[in-house]
């Protein structure tokens, strides 16, 4: 067990922690949650030792082992090969056991009534005891276990660890305290560089974790898959909340409810106090209840409002609308220095379709969304549809930033009509705030900078946006801002992104890149991961040798020799059925998301037709013109989602005619 007793920190006049004390227990999923700010990795950092506190405000039981992992590598790692680096990680069981072996061979040698024959003994039986459950015989399948899981490859084992990226250095970090076992595993934001397949492979590692785990992360749906509380550190007082992220949220509403009420009494109050104390203060009759009233002021705890991110809304800049088809990909193929990334990549996109791009790490995501913004040269063609207007946000463009400009001057210079005003909301949502927007670019971090160009991006109009990794650098109330916007953006989306739940509500196919290949999915990120999960139980449960089915047929006829397997015959068609539903699913869930919205737009087009009716509305130009832009939005957003519904309504009879039903 671990526990904090009365922590403080404060920094000037900010108080990062007031009397924070909370405890670990062995079994804990907990969650840190907390605006930008507010102290979450530094809590981390106290509770693992790197960054001391007062004597006796941080203890834990001896047998309770800490690991952290941080946001960013901070040290070299040298020249040693990935798997010599990993299995760094077992060096006090790997000395224990080599001192053991020494141990039992001088034994061996050594004479019953040798003096150091006791000492020996006593140690060979703590080492013994030490290493009991610790099978280093299994060291190696840990280690290759745990780092393919992460994404290397058995080629990697040999390579020189100075070799990879940062972003695969981490990942050799996240595989180090893993194959460590502590009892309580720190982890600040795990999933930042982790692909898709390498993000389900740790979810579903650490929900067999025998320890604790706290989890700082922007990724909602890894949160709730994994915790089962919440800590929310605001104006530097810890809270616990029962339940994943999405619980805390309710809960935290509805606290919200009660701390307003209590506040607005409370203030109601102070007021009428103060008004006393104003009034009667030159009275000397009235003297002792005025000392007394200002007493209890002053005695009084007042109550703080807690942190909550402001109510910010962004929409795209209107575009002029593309033809129905906006992109076709025919034959492409990509290579650097022979080496294949891609090929026969056939693809077409229509107005409307909001597409993510998935595979592993070096699969080639950025690479295809370079080709079609034309940052990199292919073979094949990238036909852009009539009246196209292309945007294109990737990690270079933070580079290209004039150093100069300051943060509100680069995004105001971009934005087509928005005023200053409208563009410093914006940039609140995107985590500056105050004075922040008036600092100039040369001074800001390669995350700011990120978030910088992203703004200076999505202000433009453009009715195709391509976007690599969106959400690197956004808390989750940031991520939820820019995810409604997408969700009501009227034109065509491609976006790589590993943030499922991010895209989960606006994209309605998936681009898988695999093996040099490309191949596109109906639905979200949900249905693509339950079709591959159904893809690869298939694969396991066939039989190897056993015939394909497209091959497999039933007796023929006049064939006595043969039998049929009616048990074989049912299995076949219940496969067929499996992926018959795997294939209409996510159609309609589709035609249902498109009903539902549907039936909200015609009940909103029909008031706004209402407030149309009404002859005092052109009485009022600004009112009048509001109105007008929503009914046209309201037009297109209705004419697309007929557009969605129709379209995966044919494919669904497609299928039932294909299937003879």
């Amino acid at each position: 067990m671990l526990s904090l007793q009365n922590l403080n920190l404060q920094y000037g006049n900010k108080h990062l922690f007031r009397d924070v004390s909370v405890q670990v227990h062995g079994s804990d999923r907990i969650g840190l949650a907390g605006v930008n700010g507010s102290g979450k990795s530094t809590l981390l950092r106290i509770m693992c030792g790197l960054k001391e506190t007062d004597p006796g405000i941080v203890s834990r039981a001896s047998w309770f082992s800490v690991a952290y992992l941080p946001q960013e590598v901070t040290a070299s790692l040298g020249d040693r090969s990935l798997y010599e680096e990993a299995e760094r990680a077992f060096d006090e069981v790997l000395a224990q056991q080599k001192e053991l072996d020494q141990i039992s061979e001088q034994l061996s040698a050594m004479s019953s009534d040798d003096p150091k024959l006791d000492t020996l003994l006593q140690r060979q039986g703590e080492l013994q005891h030490f290493l009991e459950g610790r099978d280093v015989f299994r060291i190696r399948p840990d280690i290759e276990r745990i780092l393919f899981g992460l994404g290397f490859s058995a080629e990697d084992l040999k390579k020189e660890v100075r070799s990879f990226s940062g972003g695969w250095i981490m990942r050799l970090l996240l595989a180090k305290i893993l194959l460590r076992k502590p009892a309580l595993l720190l982890l600040d934001e795990p999933t930042n560089h982790l692909d898709l397949d390498s993000l389900t492979w740790l979810e579903e590692f650490l929900q067999q974790y025998q320890g604790a785990i706290i989890i700082i992360s922007h990724d909602l749906a890894f949160l709730d898959r994994l915790t089962t509380t919440t800590w929310e550190l605001s104006l530097g007082r810890l809270t616990v909340y029962r339940g994943n992220y999405s619980s805390y949220l309710i809960e935290k509403e509805e606290r919200l409810g009660i701390e307003r009420a209590s506040y607005a009494n409370q203030q109601a109050m102070i007021k009428q106090t103060e008004r006393f104390i104003e009034r009667f203060r030159a009275k000397s009759t009235k003297a002792r209840q005025v000392q007394s009233r200002v007493k209890q002021l002053e005695k009084m705890e007042r109550i703080e409002l807690s942190e909550s991110e402001r109510s910010i809304r962004f929409t795209f800049p209107p575009a002029a609308s593309s033809g129905k088809d906006v992109l076709d990909l025919q034959d492409l193929r990509k290579e650097y220095d022979q080496q294949l990334v891609f090929k026969g990549v056939n693809i077409s996109l229509q107005r409307g379709d909001k597409v993510v791009v998935v595979g592993v790490n070096g699969a080639g995501k950025t690479t295809m969304l370079k080709v079609i913004a034309g940052a990199e040269p292919a073979q094949g063609t990238v036909r852009l549809g009539h009246n196209v207007v292309l945007s294109y946000f990737g990690q270079h463009q933070a580079q290209e930033l004039s150093p100069e400009l300051s943060v509100l001057d680069t995004v105001y210079y971009a934005a087509a009509d928005k005023t200053a005003t409208q563009v410093r909301s914006l940039l609140g949502a995107f985590l500056f705030s105050g004075d922040d927007v008036e600092k100039k670019i040369q001074v800001l971090s390669g995350g700011e900078k990120s978030r910088v160009a992203l703004a200076r991006m999505l202000v433009k109009p453009a009715n195709l946006m391509l976007l690599d990794e969106p959400t690197n650098h956004l808390d989750i109330s940031s991520q939820e801002v820019l995810q409604e916007a997408m969700a009501q953006y009227e034109g065509t989306i491609i976006v790589v992104s590993h943030n499922r739940h991010f895209v989960n509500s606006f994209v309605n196919k998936v681009l898988e890149i695999r093996n040099g290949r490309a191949a596109i999915y109906e639905g979200n990120v949900d249905d693509y991961l339950e079709h591959r999960k159904k893809e690869q139980e298939k694969a396991t449960a066939r039989p190897s040798g056993s015939p394909d089915q497209a091959t497999t047929g039933e007796k023929e006829e006049n064939s006595p020799d043969q039998v049929v397997d009616k048990k074989t015959l049912r299995r076949k068609r219940a496969q067929a059925r499996q992926e018959m539903h795997g294939k209409i699913k996510p159609l309609k869930d589709i035609v249902k998301k498109a009903e539902a919205q549907i039936e909200e737009l015609e009940a909103r087009k029909s008031e706004l037709e209402t407030l149309m009716a009404d002859p005092d509305l052109y009485q009022e130009p600004e009112k009048w013109a509001e109105t007008s832009r929503e009914y046209s939005m309201v037009e297109r957003r209705l004419e697309r989602n007929y557009a969605q519904w129709e379209e995966a309504q044919s494919k669904m009879e497609q299928l039932d005619e294909a299937n003879g039903e």
